[in-house]
């Protein structure tokens, strides 16, 4: 199936980015993950919000800094943090400032907030081995809408050198018991409990392109300090 950016067409060679548009809208939102299970807690898990609806998923890095997808940034940003269900609970905040790089963003929010952060990765996952998402995206290819509740999934590396929405390094996977689509944009993948990955792109039925955190490291340090 061929790879297609989840929000916009961003290149016929592309999976679709991985951000939810509307409910109402004819194409099926960005990844939200196909098949895994559910997260019963995630404190450093961030639902991203565009003037006000879910849009894509994200992750804690510090008190004051949430790490989602570029392709995700639009109008007025919020964040919903500390719930695993991405309409209630946990505690909201306004983005004060955003930074891309690549399929990158980092969001710096206007209060700081108190939940546990994830750790970031300073190299890549070894080709095959098995790594986790989570996201809020869809549960199926069309026709369904982003889930409520945090899902997770395990998936297997096949590549670190293909390339995000916007042309940076990033990792490649296969699914195992689940896949990315849209909603999952912007999502973590981990490695050995640290996050290797953003989730850029997919096709919606077994590959996604995760944006290389290790690529991005020294970036990432530079804006956020971490």
């Amino acid at each position: 199936m061929r790879i297609r950016p989840l929000l916009a067409v961003l290149s016929t060679a592309l999976v679709g980015a991985l951000g939810v548009t509307s409910a109402a809208s004819a194409s099926p939102p960005s990844p939200n993950i196909i098949g895994g299970g559910t997260v019963s807690s995630a404190p450093w898990a961030a639902a991203v919000l565009s003037n006000g609806s879910f849009t894509c998923s994200g992750s804690v890095i510090a008190a004051q800094w949430v790490l989602t997808a570029r392709h995700c940034i639009n109008g007025t940003m919020s964040v919903r943090i500390g719930s695993v269900n991405r309409t209630s609970g946990g505690v909201t905040r306004t983005v004060s400032a955003t930074y891309t790089r690549s399929d990158l963003a980092l969001m710096r929010l206007s209060t700081s907030v108190s939940t546990s952060t994830v750790t970031l990765a300073n190299s890549n996952p070894p080709i095959n081995s098995t790594n986790s998402i989570y996201g809020w995206g869809m549960t199926c290819y069309s026709g369904c809408s982003a889930s409520t509740q945090l899902k997770t999934a395990t998936v297997r590396v096949t590549s670190n050198s293909v390339t995000d929405a916007y042309g940076g390094q990033a990792i490649r996977s296969t699914r195992i018991n689940g896949n990315a689509w849209r909603g999952d944009s912007g999502g973590p993948q981990f490695y050995n409990g640290q996050q290797v990955g953003v989730a850029s792109t997919a096709d919606g039925s077994s590959i996604q392109n995760y944006g290389s955190v290790a690529y991005n490291r020294a970036w990432i340090t530079s804006v956020a300090g971490v």
